[in-house]
């Protein structure tokens, strides 16, 4: 049965291959991205999120089959934070009654291995007690004393763990919406090609996150997890973090994270 799917980051990279995969399995998608969407929205900004949940609202009639986010940014600016956390959690929240409206509801949406490297304190805190002004306060300080780059990473491992603490709420398990998330590693996309073609960004790229099983990943390898992550046969996963990253998650971390 075709269902009907949003999809943010729809535009390029891992969002434009979920889309495409979905369309041709004959599902209506609704894309959501800045521009070449069917919604076109900016998810770095309250009103621009407002704006992206009643208009997908508007084009699925008041139901969603599912939702995921995959929209996001990956510079040393504040920017991650607004769009990796606030963007998602914001659109989820948003999307969520109408997912409550389907008969098999699900939500998924893109972390990182990232989100598991050093991350700045008050940032995630912040994050996570959905204080945006302090949040957007704590990267500011961040970025502006030259370390920007644990602010992508902060904003993943916020999101994660969001997504754990919801997941088995009234909201989301209560009312039947699987909500999980997969971390990729290395993608090969319009976002990671600075680093591909820095050969000292490549260096630092290969070291921080080792990837032994078939190397890189196109999106549409993270876009195939995704799409069993909202699919109707899965029924009973919830608040998980799967990392399709080739290895490096378990490289990195201890065996006794599991």
């Amino acid at each position: 049965m075709a269902r009907t799917i949003a999809v943010s980051g729809s535009a390029s990279g891992i969002g434009r291959a979920l889309a495409a995969l979905l369309r041709d399995a004959g599902d209506t998608v609704i894309g959501i991205d800045l521009r070449g969407a069917d919604v076109c929205a900016d998810l770095s900004v309250p009103e621009g999120r407002a704006d992206a949940v009643a208009r997908t609202l508007e084009k699925a009639g008041g139901r969603l089959d599912a939702v995921v986010a995959c929209a996001g940014v990956s510079d040393f600016t504040i920017m991650p934070v607004k769009v990796n956390f606030f963007g998602v959690v914001e659109l989820l929240d948003g999307l969520r009654p109408a997912l409550a409206e389907a008969e098999a509801p699900r939500a998924a949406v893109v972390a990182s291995i990232s989100g598991t490297h050093p991350v700045d304190d008050d940032v995630v805190r912040a994050c996570l007690d959905l204080d945006e002004p302090a949040a957007i306060a704590a990267a500011t300080k961040v970025e502006e004393s030259g370390a920007g780059g644990r602010l992508y990473p902060s904003s993943k491992s916020a999101l994660a763990q969001w997504m754990r603490r919801v997941c088995t709420t009234p909201e989301w398990a209560g009312a039947g919406i699987p909500l999980n998330a997969i971390a990729p590693g290395v993608v090969k996309t319009a976002m990671t090609k600075p680093l591909f073609e820095d050969e000292a960004m490549f260096q630092i790229m290969n070291e921080a996150v080792p990837m032994p099983l078939n190397g890189y990943a196109d999106p549409e390898v993270i876009a195939e997890a995704l799409r069993w992550l909202v699919s109707p046969g899965n029924t009973h996963m919830t608040g998980q973090v799967i990392y399709v990253d080739g290895g490096a998650e378990a490289t990195l971390r201890d065996a006794s994270h599991f």
